[in-house]
């Protein structure tokens, strides 16, 4: 084992698993040691298409390599994440951390009793308009969000905000640093037997209210977040990767500010901050407990909505 380049495997190949292996084969810092699927003929695939090993159980994978990156279905998270933590692993898991916040617990223990890596791939924390935005923010008072996507087979073991909008819940939650004092939602299905498409407002400590919307239903993709704090009101497209800044200055002008934005790809910034943290044993920009609040307000979100649901159909009742 090399001791300049950890040998990481990829456990999942489907469409996240293969650009995980794509990272992992491309970067200078890592090796990649192999990949593991419970569907053998794609694991097969995988492993042929980017030159490496097909792992045939999981147990192999943990014994061939140093640190993983789960890409499986949420619904796994929690027993392939433990597993490899257990067996001595660092480990990036794709977000949402798991299905339940229980879950999610159980893995951060895991990590901490076998003091390991534990981070979630909340990529949008590596996007280079998103690291921009947090050196500018001082007071944050109103958020406006939108994610927007076509529909797509892909994550449909989750609702749209486990899927989507939990990006945004933990970018909000990363600038506000609080838990909301209250949630109100709505949603609905429409293409899948899960909500779909979802609208929220989050009210903070001090005021500070957020609203977002999500949906996987969209005829288009939008990737947007507005910040408004005093003078000064901030746009980023994730998409773009672009963030501009409008201030009022004293005299009452307004300056248009475009902000420089790094370079570089987000899943590939993620991962290298990964092996960074796997060096260093620090704490990763997403660690098991930040993503885990993530997760209990998407819960929470998830229940309003279940709510709201119960509302409409026993005023639909009434009515008839």
């Amino acid at each position: 084992m090399s001791e300049t380049r950890p040998r990481v495997a990829v456990v999942g190949a489907g469409a996240f698993g293969r650009n995980h292996l794509r990272v992992i084969r491309e970067s200078g810092r890592a090796e990649l040691a192999g990949v593991y699927d419970a569907d053998e003929k794609r694991c097969r695939t995988a492993a042929a298409e980017f030159g490496c090993r097909a792992f045939h159980s999981l147990d192999e994978a943990a014994g061939s390599a140093v640190a993983a990156v789960v890409a499986t279905p949420t619904t796994s998270h929690r027993e392939v994440g433990c597993t490899l933590l257990d067996a001595g692993l660092d480990v990036l898991v794709e977000k949402p951390i798991a299905v339940t916040t229980g879950e999610a617990q159980q893995m951060v223990s895991a990590a901490s009793r076998g003091g390991r890596i534990l981070q979630v791939g909340h990529l949008e924390r590596f996007n280079p308009a998103i690291e921009t935005l947090t050196k500018i923010v001082d007071r944050p008072l109103f958020f406006e969000i939108h994610r927007l996507s076509v529909f797509t087979p892909r994550s449909l073991d989750v609702d749209v905000v486990a899927d989507l909008m939990i990006h945004d819940l933990d970018i909000v939650l990363s600038l506000t640093r609080a838990m909301p004092e209250e949630v109100r939602a709505a949603g609905i299905s429409v293409l899948s037997e899960r909500v779909d498409i979802a609208n929220v407002r989050l009210a903070f400590p001090g005021g500070v209210v957020a609203n977002l919307t999500a949906s996987r239903v969209s005829t288009e993709k939008v990737r947007k977040l507005r910040l408004f704090q005093p003078r000064q009101y901030i746009s980023v497209d994730y998409a773009r990767r672009d963030c501009v800044a409008i201030s009022v200055g004293p005299d009452r002008n307004v300056k248009i500010e475009p902000q420089h934005v790094g370079q570089g790809e987000p899943l590939a910034r993620q991962f290298d901050s990964f092996l960074a943290c796997v060096a260093s044993r620090g704490m990763p920009v997403v660690d098991g407990i930040a993503a885990a609040r993530a997760l209990d307000l998407a819960q929470q979100i998830v229940a309003r909505i279940d709510e709201h649901a119960r509302l409409v159909a026993r005023s639909l009742v009434q009515e008839t």
